[in-house]
């Protein structure tokens, strides 16, 4: 195969600069050794430690600062529900993203698609950065809310980089699910550092020079964590290996709607099967902080320490569920973590109106399930598409589960609790958790593949 063939070029044509350039940087580093493993995996956690970084800086001003700076004129709750909704809207740009992306990706390559991408995300979040209230320009304050939210999303979609299939497929035979919940570990570290720079924050300024200028740090501190994920990235986009697989076409898109028309099954039952993962994620973590700041009389830092607290239980459950997985199988690990998350829905929420004691416990609780459910809950996906569909179906089904499972999630969860009680929560929760019961037990074939 020609280097043009490995570029989406047609061999009778000239490269353009950026295939060129792209073709240069993977002739330098296929110069060098075989690339580990473990350097993929750095490259991973990099990449989504920043993703994640970004999402939850915006899920927690959704809940401290945009009710207040962009919603004034209505009651905390409603406009903690209108942050919620402009939140969502990220999650319904993604696949349209991803669409536009695939195909700037044909076009000019993998490195300047994820060059423009993350520099669309890094501009939208600084760009909310800078965002006057609603005092300053009215409704216009949540119309440009809205639209950076979307550039977000769009971003988000086309900041996929095949990178966690590069390193499930690189990974040893027995150690498929210990390298498949390494891209997972991104969600928590993100977590850690979003919620403590917030915290700091809110500790250390008053509650007027929190809402005035405080709050905007943290998005441009998601600026620069873009721009070292970005070099990561297109360091690991260049590598021998990774080259190696986009000419044998693991790593190159291919045309969406022959993507849909064979594997929309294994797409969509990709996209529910973390269901219990993803309804769990938002309970333990934007829920609650919204949860905590409107009904209840402790201060929002000190419950996000406690979400720090919770970040770290996160962490170590990821790990042990890469273990787990390689001795017990991952749809075994999927399987025995929605019953649980099943059994955590009973009586989990309540402990929201416990104080700090039934608060505590309740995270840590969470963040434990959260990180055996979720640690595993991609771990599949390259294995499960043919090998010229493998790219494109693994990026529509990630942006579906992120639509189902996550998009509204916030949304729904806020508005059954503060209508019916913790206990309607609870009932959210395990739908999700039967959801993906279901999603596992109607196939056999995705179950066979996960063992």
């Amino acid at each position: 195969m020609t280097a043009e063939t490995g570029l989406n070029a047609a061999p009778d044509r000239p490269l353009n600069a950026s295939q060129s350039a792209e073709r240069d940087a993977r002739a330098i580093n296929t110069r060098h050794s075989h690339v580990a493993p473990s350097e993929i995996a750095i490259g991973v956690i990099i990449g989504r430690t920043s993703e994640f970084f970004d999402f939850f800086v915006y899920a927690i001003a959704s809940v401290l600062v945009f009710p207040s700076l962009v919603f004034p004129f209505v009651d905390p709750l409603t406009g903690t529900l209108y942050s919620f909704i402009i939140f969502a809207l990220a999650f319904v740009a993604r696949p349209l993203g991803s669409l536009i992306f695939l195909r700037i990706d044909e076009m000019l390559g993998r490195g300047t698609k994820l060059t423009i991408a993350l520099f669309l995300l890094g501009g939208s979040t600084v760009a909310i950065g800078f965002l006057p209230g609603y005092e300053t320009i009215g409704l216009w304050a949540a119309v440009l809310l809205a639209i950076f939210r979307i550039g977000q999303g769009a971003a988000l979609g086309g900041a996929w980089d095949g990178l966690a299939s590069l390193l499930a497929l690189n990974a040893p035979e027995n150690k498929r699910g210990w390298y498949a919940m390494i891209p997972q570990l991104g969600a928590p570290l993100g977590l850690i550092v979003a919620s403590g720079l917030f915290a700091y924050l809110l500790v250390s300024l008053s509650t007027e020079n929190f809402l005035s200028f405080g709050w905007r740090y943290p998005f441009f501190v998601a600026f620069a964590i873009n721009v070292v994920a970005l070099f990561a990235r297109l360091r690991m986009v260049s590598t021998p290996d990774y080259t190696a697989l986009f000419e044998s076409k693991d790593l190159q898109p291919s045309r969406v709607a022959d993507t849909l028309r064979s594997d929309w099954r294994s797409i969509v039952i990709g996209a529910f099967a973390p269901l219990a993962s993803f309804a769990l994620f938002h309970m333990v973590t934007v829920f609650p902080l919204s949860w905590v700041a409107l009904f209840t009389p402790e201060k929002p830092a000190q419950f996000l320490l406690i979400e720090m607290v919770g970040g770290f239980v996160g962490l170590g459950a990821i790990v042990v569920s890469g273990w787990a997985a390689d001795r017990y199988g991952r749809r075994y690990v999927l399987g025995i973590s929605a019953a649980g998350i099943a059994a955590f829905s009973g009586f989990a929420p309540q402990l929201l109106d416990g104080g700090n004691v039934g608060e505590f416990i309740f995270m840590i609780l969470g963040f434990a399930l959260l990180g055996i459910a979720f640690g595993q809950s991609s771990g599949t996906v390259a294995s499960n598409f043919a090998t010229a569909r493998r790219y494109t179906a693994s990026a529509l089904t990630s942006d579906l589960a992120w639509l189902v499972g996550a998009g509204f999630a916030p949304l729904v969860a806020l508005v059954i609790a503060s209508r019916f009680g913790l206990i309607a929560a609870g009932a959210y929760l395990l739908s999700g958790a039967l959801a993906t019961l279901i999603a596992l037990g109607i196939n056999k074939e995705l179950g066979r593949r996960m063992a």
